[in-house]
């Protein structure tokens, strides 16, 4: 917390300056000495609301803008998904409102039963050869190749060419429940 509101008269100097304004000039309108002021923005000054509210008014910003947000580990810590021999790595976290999984289909893997679901899902071929089943297309999608279709649409996928596929997919929440969800 110290460290935050030490960062707050450099933020403050930071969008006074980017106003183009100079400190007689904001210091005079928020009803302060000039020297008030720059005591604030140097850190030498302890912040309080009675000094900030008029210069938060004069600038047109908020409170919070003065102090950094907090950083959140933006490092993606779940465990490994194992159904019917895919293996799902989530790349999102749990809460995002995309759900993006590399999916590994094993090779040999046979074409599962068409499925029907709620949703979109958006995938990108990383590494091998994906046969996607959709209505009554029967593709093959190699790397580099992307493909985008309403799970609404009859569909299945299974690796091709006798080697694993791996594949980046983005689903949206009613998509993720059901090709995710184990049955145990």
């Amino acid at each position: 917390m110290n460290n935050e509101l030490g960062q707050l008269g450099a933020r403050l100097r930071a969008i006074r300056q980017s106003r183009g304004l100079t400190l007689a000039e904001l210091a005079a309108s928020a009803e302060m000495s000039a020297s008030t002021l720059s005591r604030l923005e140097s850190g030498k000054r302890q912040a309080s609301l009675e000094l900030l509210l008029p210069l938060t008014r004069r600038l047109g910003i908020r409170l919070d803008d003065l102090v950094p947000a907090e950083t959140v580990d933006p490092r993606v810590r779940r465990p490994v998904i194992r159904r019917d021999g895919l293996v799902i790595v989530p790349l999102a976290p749990e809460y995002s409102p995309l759900r993006t999984y590399k999916i590994t289909y094993p090779a040999g893997g046979l074409l599962p039963e068409l499925r029907v679901h709620d949703g979109y899902e958006w995938l990108y071929v990383l590494q091998g050869r994906l046969r996607l089943w959709l209505g009554e297309q029967d593709l093959t999608l190699v790397r580099g190749e992307a493909a985008e279709f309403d799970t609404r649409t009859p569909h299945a996928m299974s690796a091709a060419g006798g080697r694993s596929a791996q594949v980046i997919s983005i689903f949206n929440e009613a998509g993720a429940r059901m090709h995710t969800h184990t049955t145990q």
